[in-house]
């Protein structure tokens, strides 16, 4: 299989930033509209700002995968998550046994994938920031080097993978365990994207403000019940540590739930807040995640109301 072509869907910050970085990494990349079909294909000047270091600047190919039969390389889902049963619907029959790789948050994201057969699936904790400007270029920052672990394996090998997509300027790991690491970034995920839109703040509130860290701390403890009922060990400390951590280095920077409410967008917070309750409700422990649900139906209702 040509792993040299690297397929990215989705066409926001994201998927930007990471088509600049292995661009300029000297890999052949075409960035997939995920949520277009038929549209024209054209070239894009991408323009992305990291704190400390010089722009990187790439022209992109931007295309569509109504344009391709055949998808041979790896292909990376940059796209919100809600998309995946479409995208996975578009992606039968293209991509043999090209390997796929979800850089998206939330629980449960990899089951349509699965649930229809693709043979190679891996996952991605994303430790990153981003969004597009105004102007039209990309504030980038990574937080710590984002690991990817193995769903289900065919020909390539984990090693591979993380390879072919590393680089200095958007870098990637293996993880052996990435089930542990999912679990805790989606419980901090269930933080930052349902208090930072409530309150219309910006990442950096809970290394400022006590009140907002006693808050996210309430819905730590309660999603932990429902990860430790999973058989996923994780400690209040480490998950704490890891929201302080990613709040402290994007400061000032918006998480994508408000910036998707602020541009009147779908949120992804059912495979958030929404997936931890759904997991509660099966395991018969919905009255542990009384918080977490609430949350979730406010930044639900403020998504409807601003569309």
């Amino acid at each position: 299989m040509k792993k040299d072509m690297i397929y990215i869907i989705g066409s926001g910050a994201v998927g930007k930033a990471l088509a600049v970085s292995l661009q300029h990494h000297g890999k052949n990349v075409v960035l997939l509209r995920g949520s277009i079909g038929d549209g024209p294909a054209y070239t894009e000047n991408i323009r992305v700002l990291m704190p400390g270091k010089p722009a990187l600047e790439a022209t992109i190919e931007v295309s569509t995968l109504e344009h391709f039969a055949q998808l041979n390389g790896i292909i990376v889902l940059t796209n919100k998550s809600y998309g995946n049963p479409g995208i996975a619907e578009r992606l039968k029959n293209k991509t043999k046994n090209s390997p796929i790789v979800l850089l998206q948050n939330g629980l449960g994201i990899e089951q349509v994938f699965l649930q229809n057969q693709f043979p190679e699936i891996y996952r991605c904790v994303l430790f990153i920031t981003s969004q597009v400007n105004p102007s039209g270029e990309v504030s980038y920052k990574p937080v710590n080097i984002s690991p990817i672990g193995t769903v289900k394996a065919h020909n390539s090998s984990l090693a591979d993978v993380v390879n072919a997509l590393n680089s200095d300027n958007f870098p990637f790991r293996a993880e052996p365990l990435i089930e542990p690491v999912i679990w805790k970034k989606a419980i901090v995920n269930c933080v930052f994207n349902s208090i930072c839109p409530l309150l219309g703040v910006d990442n950096g509130i809970f290394k400022r403000d006590d009140a907002a860290l006693g808050m996210a701390g309430r819905i730590i403890r309660e999603c932990l019940l429902i990860a430790q009922a999973k058989g996923i060990n994780l400690t209040e400390n480490e998950v704490t540590e890891s929201l302080l951590t990613i709040s402290e280095l994007s400061n000032g920077q918006l998480i994508s739930t408000l910036q998707d409410i602020n541009n009147h967008r779908k949120t992804e917070i059912d495979t958030l807040n929404f997936a931890i309750v759904a997991i509660a409700k099966q395991l018969g422990k919905e009255n542990l995640v009384t918080e977490t649900r609430l949350l979730g139906e406010l930044i639900k209702l403020k998504s409807d109301l601003s569309s």
